[in-house]
């Protein structure tokens, strides 16, 4: 078998201590130097060597196996040795490299510990420029801070030679004031900066300042005394100078009150007293221009229950006859409420066209007037001097001449309509300046307001006493038709109920409950002077209508007045017809209201007959159409309102069929009540005759 052979085979297992028992050890020299310990463990660690496996597999002796290892270490080495022979030139050279190699490493390790030693020079130059550079850079820092404070100061403390030639020379303009900005910073850094009180520059710059700021006081101070005469100066628009030139210096007026106090003072006195002066001559020329349009409404005389015929036409004045329904109806006077924020008016153009107006117009556009000059007189002050109480002095001349005026007026005022609407001018103006946010003319629209209700409340109580105390045999006329007391009475409450929707015044509606109750009681006693009842029930009812109809014209907010007259309307209309019935048919009424209700059976000492009817029922069917054509007649005479001469009529004729049915009614219980149907009129018959005058109505 060959040696491959053996190897492709399967690998025996052999028992090393078989092996190791049949090794024969030899006496030798060495042998006794040679120790065996551990060699148990040493076989069991190569038994899976796989060289040793092949050794011992193939029988090989160990001291033979070891002389074939050293021979070939033997032979190793005299191959290496050969080897080296053979390159001995090569490592000579390469021995020589080396050795050059280190002398030039000699070299540059002398070179580089040069550089070394020149570095560690530099690294401590280099600190001591780094130490020296922060400190220049500190010295430099302090240095840069000392000039920018340095800077400043002089800067704010020098004066230049433009600043001086502008305060001393220039004119005041825009630029001017930019240079009265830059004198009032320094004269604010010379008095406030603690450094400059130190310095000696002070010394030096503080005299030139202080002529600086005298001359730019006593020049800005000349300039606006100059702006202020030109609003001296007649038909001068005030609010458009104020606006378009005054307005851009005033920065000249903040110089002043920081720089100039005492001549700041003077300019604010002149300011005021100019302004004062001017406003008055302007609000009492208007106020003079204004009176000659005024027209004359109401005098002492013309109250609710004076009596018309009693007053002379000369005392009636030049006005046209025209106007004196406005003394009670209030007509288009309302109109200027919602004219409330129209503009005033112009007198010379009204003059031109020959107008007149109520007083409540003049005093609308009067206060038109005041109100607009007031707000803006109080934006420029406090725009223009940044002090809003200086308004009050300005104005107190105006408010002087205004009062002066009212105080005038008011007292020849008996114009309840044209006061009550002057409460109402003044409530609508407050409500303006509230939107607008300007409080001015609070105090002073709140004194007119406090002015006008005593005026008021004394003409109206003038108008309740004039009827309280009214002679009424004076006032009586012997016509049924509504009385013109009556209708004053009913225009000036509805005027006054009109200019009370919007405000709910609960003392104006208690004043107008105390007018009713005097009215009723003068009406109650003119009546009462006719001489028939039914007369006196138709003025009433006239009065009534009439009062309910102009109440009803003015609105639907009448309100428990017009529910009043409605109620004593109704309860004379009751009245009046059955007066009206019982004048025609006295007997039919009689008999139905005594007897018709009584059972004919019933044992009673009277009881009712045919013979009781009879005359009733022809009467009744003998002359009915000619009565009712007679009442129609009556009513249309009597009423002068024909709609409610209808009504009349046909609640009539509606309460005439009521009894004539309750006559059928009772006819049919009757005994032989039968006999007289021949002589009844039929219901239909009435019914159309009623229908027949409801086509008329």
């Amino acid at each position: 078998m060959t040696e491959v052979e053996a190897n492709d085979g399967p690998t025996p297992v052999l028992d090393l201590g078989a092996v190791v028992g049949e090794l024969t050890v030899e006496d030798d020299a060495a042998s006794d130097d040679v120790s065996l310990e551990g060699l148990e463990q040493e076989l069991q660690d190569y038994k899976t060597d796989d060289v040793v496996a092949i050794i011992l597999s193939k029988g090989t002796k160990l001291r033979d196996y070891t002389k074939d290892v050293e021979n070939n270490l033997r032979q190793i080495e005299l191959d290496s040795i050969e080897d080296y022979i053979k390159e001995s030139d090569n490592l000579v050279s390469l021995h020589d490299q080396i050795h050059d190699c280190d002398t030039i490493l000699a070299q540059m390790e002398k070179l580089l510990s040069g550089f070394q030693a020149e570095i560690g020079s530099i690294s401590s130059d280099i600190k001591v420029l780094q130490e020296k550079s922060m400190d220049m850079g500190l010295k430099l820092k302090n240095r840069k801070a000392a000039e920018s404070k340095l800077a400043k100061f002089v800067e704010d403390i020098i004066i230049p030679p433009r600043m001086v030639d502008i305060i001393v020379d220039g004119e005041v303009n825009e630029e001017y004031m930019r240079t009265l900005e830059i004198l009032s910073k320094k004269l604010k850094f010379v008095e406030t900066d603690t450094m400059v009180k130190t310095s000696q520059a002070l010394n030096d710059v503080q005299p030139e300042l202080e002529k600086l700021r005298q001359k730019a006081v006593s020049k800005v101070f000349d300039f606006i005394v100059q702006k202020l005469n030109a609003l001296r100066k007649p038909k001068t628009n005030v609010q458009i100078l104020q606006q378009s030139v005054l307005l851009k210096y005033k920065y000249v007026i903040l110089f002043l009150k920081e720089q100039g106090k005492e001549v700041y003072l003077e300019v604010r006195a002149a300011y005021i007293d100019t302004m004062n002066k001017v406003l008055s001559t302007k609000i009492r020329a208007y106020i003079q221009a204004l009176e000659k349009l005024q027209l004359d409404i109401a005098t002492s005389s013309d109250l609710i229950g004076i009596d018309t015929r009693s007053t002379s036409l000369f005392s009636r004045g030049r006005e046209p006859l025209k106007n004196r329904s406005a003394v009670f109806a209030l007509g288009e006077r309302i109109n200027i409420l919602k004219e409330i924020d129209e503009s005033a008016l112009i007198p010379h153009i009204a003059e031109a066209n020959s107008k007149k107006y109520p007083y409540e117009v003049l005093f609308r556009s009067l206060h038109k007037l005041l109100m607009d000059t007031a707000a803006s007189e109080y934006l420029f002050c406090d725009e223009f001097f940044g002090e809003q109480s200086m308004f009050y002095d300005i104005f107190a001349g105006p408010f002087s001449v205004v009062d002066e005026h009212l105080n005038t007026i008011l007292p020849n005022c008996f114009d309840a309509i044209g006061l009550m609407l002057m409460i109402r001018i003044i409530y609508q103006h407050q409500l303006i300046m509230s939107r607008r946010r300007i409080p001015c003319l609070d105090s002073y629209l709140d004194k007119v307001n406090i002015s006008l209700w005593p005026r008021f409340k004394m003409v109206f109580d003038m108008h309740l006493n004039s009827l309280r105390n009214a002679n009424v045999r004076t006032l009586w006329e012997d016509d049924v038709h509504p009385h013109y007391v009556m209708r004053r009475y009913a225009e000036f409450t509805a005027s006054l109920i009109q200019l009370n929707v919007d405000y709910g015044d609960g003392q104006l509606e208690l004043n107008l409950e105390r007018l009713r109750m005097a009215v009723d009681d003068l009406l109650v006693k003119l009546a009462k002077l006719f001489q028939k009842q039914k007369l006196q029930t138709v003025f009433l009812i006239n009065n009534y209508d009439m009062t309910i109809a102009v109440l009803k014209e003015a609105g639907s907010e009448g309100g428990k007045i017009q529910q009043h007259f409605e109620e004593l309307l109704k309860s004379n209309t009751t009245i009046y017809v059955e007066e009206l019935l019982v004048e025609h048919f006295s007997d039919l009424i009689k008999f139905v209201k005594t007897r018709a209700s009584e059972d004919p059976s019933s044992s009673s000492e009277r009881p009712l007959t045919v013979t009781e009817v009879e005359p009733i029922v022809k009467d009744f069917a003998s002359r009915w159409k000619a009565a009712i054509e007679l009442m129609h007649n009556d009513v249309i005479t009597s009423f002068s309102n024909f709609l409610c001469g209808m009504e009349i009529l046909r609640a009539a004729l509606t309460q005439l069929l009521l009894y004539y049915t309750r006559l059928s009614d009772c006819m049919k219980r009757i005994a032989g009540g039968s006999a007289l149907n021949k002589d009844l009129v039929s219901i239909s018959s009435i019914m159309y005759e009623i229908r027949k005058y409801s086509r008329t109505f």
